[in-house]
């Protein structure tokens, strides 16, 4: 299905309702749809330029992708490695797709910079992060179709750019949290199906980070974590509006796009213990059951979103933790994971 034809703008103090008609459909301080296709986005995060500090030795820029669609990504290169076997090497390149329910979130959000900039400097690895289109405005697939146009451009543009000598793009790994591990998960199937169009590049794994899935019928998971809404930031009420926000019209949450896409890459999934989502994605390893494809990890006592949102000494354990199983992941050092 096409983009919509809706405008949208960002503001933090909506005053005029009226203008567009009722709202008939919102996610409490992150996003309001009016009747008139109108959509308002609430600033709940600032949002930050390619600056970083010095000493986390991580270069980071700007890259357009697409300017007719105004996809972009923001690029994070190592400037210096951990051991002299690593220095001698290429890097390998995550592909990362932010999280925000398929209609908010971006790039430039100071959470997700911050995170991807440690991710890069403790995994020794180029990151991209694509600040794909939203919905509703751009209802799924649109969202899949930006991560394989930037895998595309990634092949197209391997030769033009500094930072792509020293990356190793027969090492590439998809990558995302939330909606963004959604869209890693599908763009991962649908490159599979076009496998000879990428190459030379190659998609070695996928990390997915408590991946958005869905479902009508409700799982354990979704009706305890409910009943506890502060365990976790994505409640089952904002779930089920940014499915309905986000799927092509008609849809309901049976839609293949709210399943996981079956891939034969080897992946980690990263499952967080009060995450309403914790059924969902523990179902999708048992279906794998393939410790050689599949590798799983349970952060215990922390909720959806915590190694972004997380402001507890415990989120902020478990995100150093995280860090370490990517790292591992990445590079295969631990077997066990």
């Amino acid at each position: 299905m096409g983009a919509t034809t809706v405008t949208h703008v960002t503001t933090i103090n909506p005053t005029n309702t009226n203008i567009h008609g009722p709202a008939i459909d919102e996610v409490d301080g992150l996003i309001r749809v009016y009747k008139d296709g109108h959509v308002e986005r609430f600033q709940l995060v600032p949002c930050v330029g390619p600056s970083l500090p010095l000493d986390l030795a991580v270069a980071c820029s700007d890259v357009h992708i697409d300017e007719l669609t105004n996809v972009w990504a923001r690029l994070y290169v190592p400037t210096v490695t951990k051991s002299l076997s690593v220095s001698s090497s290429k890097l390998p390149l995550l592909v990362y797709f932010h999280g925000g329910g398929f209609c908010v979130g971006s790039v430039s959000w100071s959470c997700y910079h911050e995170f991807l900039a440690r991710l890069s400097a403790s995994s020794r690895c180029i990151i991209m992060s694509v600040n794909y289109r939203l919905a509703p405005e751009n209802p799924l697939p649109a969202a899949y179709e930006d991560g394989v146009n930037a895998i595309l451009w990634l092949k197209k543009t391997r030769d033009d750019n500094l930072w792509s000598k020293l990356c190793d793009f027969g090492k590439i790994f998809l990558a995302g949290d939330s909606a963004g591990g959604n869209i890693a998960n599908h763009v991962a199937a649908r490159l599979q199906a076009v496998d000879a169009l990428i190459q030379p590049l190659k998609i070695e794994g996928t990390i997915l980070i408590q991946p958005f899935f869905g479902g009508e019928a409700r799982t354990e998971s979704e009706r305890r974590v409910e009943n506890n809404m502060k365990s976790s930031v994505l409640t089952l009420a904002a779930s089920d509006a940014w499915w309905r926000l986000a799927l092509p019209r008609g849809a309901n949450r049976e839609h293949p796009y709210c399943k996981p896409a079956k891939s034969k890459t080897r992946t980690l999934v990263c499952v967080a213990e009060m995450d309403v989502l914790l059924d969902r994605e523990m179902e999708m390893c048992y279906e794998i059951d393939n410790e050689e494809m599949i590798k799983r990890v349970v952060y215990k006592g922390v909720g959806h979103a915590f190694q972004i949102l997380g402001k507890s000494q415990l989120a902020h354990t478990m995100t150093l933790e995280m860090l370490c199983h990517i790292d591992d992941f990445i590079h295969q050092c631990d077997p066990s994971i």
